[in-house]
């Protein structure tokens, strides 16, 4: 338990734009449930100013930082060092002071989203033939847990096939890896798993794929969320999907991690996760 009477630790999320984040509600519900004594704030940072505003924020006594869109890759050359997972994500969306006071940088959305599938899903990733839409940043900072999760086969299919064939290349998993663009999706067998990593639903729009690729056994992931369905789900379910999860979850699950990582204590995510899918 924090000391209530001590000044408050200083925590952020960073990003361009930021006011839709709802990143302050839910570490401030951690907080609260965990009782550590803590601010958590808005910082809408544009590119060009990105480093000089982290700077200033750590050398102001910050002690962390959530990093979004779209400064991740930034993040990632701005800190003293990476955890294994951020290097291979080419992407930081933590980063934490130190004892020794440098900072370093993590990567928690591909636990997010592991967490999300298997323990509020229910999901056992291993085995399963998994399909991910787009090649951007969003992919690239969850490929390598899914990787570890041993799926049976996992497709990148994006619009420019060759943003997707370096990412093959780049994680190098020879006959459980591969990429292709949306219109050569293989149809031969049912996919488990389709998550959408595109930000085909920001803008109210769906990923340009066929809509046999859909079964009513297809969990259908959009990491986007928001009230309502989203473009993707709801498209998703009228092709007959009967399991649609948006990406509240995810978004919970590695904000929990960042805590972890920031506090030294795991918050439950169950109430905040009713909280924000009961918008």
């Amino acid at each position: 338990m924090s000391d209530a009477s001590s000044k408050p630790d200083r925590y952020a999320v960073m990003g361009h734009p930021i006011e839709h984040s709802w990143s302050p509600f839910i570490h401030g519900m951690f907080a609260r449930q965990t009782g550590q004594n803590l601010t958590y704030r808005l910082m809408d940072v544009p590119p060009e100013k990105f480093r000089a505003a982290a700077l200033e924020f750590f050398t102001g006594g910050g002690r962390g930082l959530n990093i979004t869109v779209p400064h991740k890759p930034a993040a990632a050359e701005f800190v003293n060092r990476l955890t294994a997972r951020a290097e291979t994500a080419g992407a930081v969306n933590t980063i934490l002071v130190e004892p020794n006071g440098e900072l370093m940088g993590d990567n928690t959305d591909g636990i997010g989203l592991i967490t999300d599938l298997t323990a509020n899903l229910g999901l056992k990733i291993a085995g399963l033939r998994i399909l991910i839409l787009g090649a951007g940043g969003a992919t690239r900072g969850v490929l390598g847990p899914l990787l570890d999760a041993r799926p049976a086969t996992l497709t990148i299919a994006n619009r420019t096939p060759e943003r997707a064939a370096e990412l093959v290349e780049e994680f190098a998993k020879p006959g459980t890896l591969s990429g292709c663009a949306f219109d050569a999706i293989s149809e031969e067998e049912p996919w488990d798993l389709i998550v959408n990593a595109t930000s085909a639903s920001l803008k109210g729009t769906i990923p340009d794929i066929s809509a046999s690729l859909i079964t009513a056994e297809t969990l259908c992931y959009d990491m986007a969320y928001g009230k309502g369905d989203t473009s993707f789900t709801g498209w998703a379910r009228e092709q007959g999907a009967t399991r649609t999860v948006k990406g509240w979850g995810m978004l919970v699950e590695q904000a929990a991690e960042s805590f972890h990582l920031w506090r030294g204590i795991r918050p439950d995510t169950k109430l905040v996760l009713a909280a924000l899918q009961a918008t």
